[in-house]
């Protein structure tokens, strides 16, 4: 999705009714916050777009926060407008008159697919005694395979059941700021006998839902939201750790907890699923309703139903008609594909999926079905 259109879908947000959510969410034991307001359809009024990008003037009184909130209607990535700013040497401090790029950067997504075989030039020979005929086997047809490189395979979510069991949780900052950032000196409190090991990564994350399946009712468990990398530098008299977050990539706070770093395969194969398998879209990771092309989604299905990371399924509509017109009966028509997505990880009966095509508004609730390769 170009700079032109992610800011179009920004401004339409404010003007979209919400759709009823497939799911249930209940609050994991966090305070209530303040419902925010829709995006002024006036801010296009506030913005220049350029060949680069779109850019806003800070005014006295934004923070890199508001800002997040204000265009990219969630103030959790304000680390990606610092990151595609690279002027911005303190988060913290944005002055008035000051140029900032506003849309975030696109996911990085190649195909590579494999070279054909080169063909070799044909020699005359005599030809040889024929073979006694034997039976043939059947062969599958062949499924052509691509590669797909996604950079940002670390920072992905997933819903978990039952829920990570933390090592640690941040209860403090040094100089006591409200957002903790890249390179922060951070204190952690261990959680029972899970060890805080110094020179280990560990990811920190949170858990804002819990998510149930509003269809059927069951429980797919808790929404781990990722947030950043910490390294820790060392532990005191077994109380506490210090560490040094390497990386956030979204907003970190006190209480956010802390889980070993896995590193995961940034290369996948796109693959074919298993036919006839169907499921909904639970939600989008960050909250959003309106979910378009590169954003990050979970879906009720996972390793149990034979998802697996690499696969493609496509997300479709469905509509009813009465063939009879002297008849009230109605029926469901042929479905009509409008989107795409990949599969980014797997757990058992949930799986973490990037939207790589979406031709009108996908929403939670949204079916999927096998893509046809």
């Amino acid at each position: 999705m170009n700079a032109r259109t992610f800011f179009i879908l920004l401004l339409a947000a404010g003007l979209l009714t919400a759709a009823p959510a497939a799911v249930s969410i209940a609050a994991a034991e966090e305070p209530a916050k303040p419902v925010q307001a829709a995006p002024d359809p006036g801010i296009a009024a506030e913005v220049v777009e350029t060949e680069s990008g779109i850019y806003y003037t800070v005014k006295k009184g934004d923070t890199l926060w508001d800002l997040s909130r204000k265009f990219a209607d969630s103030p959790y990535v304000w680390p990606d407008m610092w990151s595609d700013n690279s002027q911005i040497t303190n988060p913290h401090r944005i002055y008035p008159g000051e140029r900032i790029r506003l849309y975030r950067r696109e996911d990085v997504m190649r195909v590579q697919t494999e070279e054909p075989a080169v063909e070799t030039a044909a020699v005359e020979v005599e030809p040889a005694p024929e073979p006694p005929p034997v039976a043939a086997e059947p062969v599958a047809p062949a499924v052509e395979e691509k590669q797909v490189t996604f950079t940002r395979i670390d920072q992905v979510g997933f819903i978990r059941k039952p829920a990570v069991d933390p090592h640690g949780e941040i209860f403090s900052v040094r100089d006591k700021k409200e957002m903790i950032a890249t390179d922060d000196i951070v204190y952690i409190r261990r959680i029972g006998n899970r060890p805080l090991i110094p020179g280990n990564r560990y990811t920190v994350y949170r858990i804002p839902n819990k998510v149930w399946d509003k269809k059927s009712g069951d429980y797919l468990g808790a929404q781990h939201y990722l947030l950043g990398f910490v390294r820790i530098q060392q532990v005191e008299e077994k109380d506490y750790a210090v560490g040094k977050i390497e990386r956030a990539f979204l907003n970190i706070r006190t209480g956010d907890m802390l889980m070993p770093y896995e590193r995961r395969a940034v290369d996948m194969t796109r693959r074919q699923p298993p036919a006839g398998l169907t499921g909904e879209i639970v939600m989008a990771e960050a909250g959003n309703l309106v979910i378009g092309d590169n954003v990050i989604a979970y879906i009720n299905r996972g390793a149990k139903h034979g998802v697996q990371v690499g696969q493609v399924y496509n997300v479709f509509y469905q509509e009813e008609g009465r063939p009879n017109s002297k008849s009230n009966r109605t029926i469901a028509l042929a479905p009509v594909d409008f989107g795409e997505f990949i599969v980014l990880l797997t757990e058992d009966i949930t799986s973490t999926v990037l939207i790589t095509k979406a031709q009108r508004q996908i929403e939670p609730g949204t079916k999927f079905h096998a893509s046809r390769f």
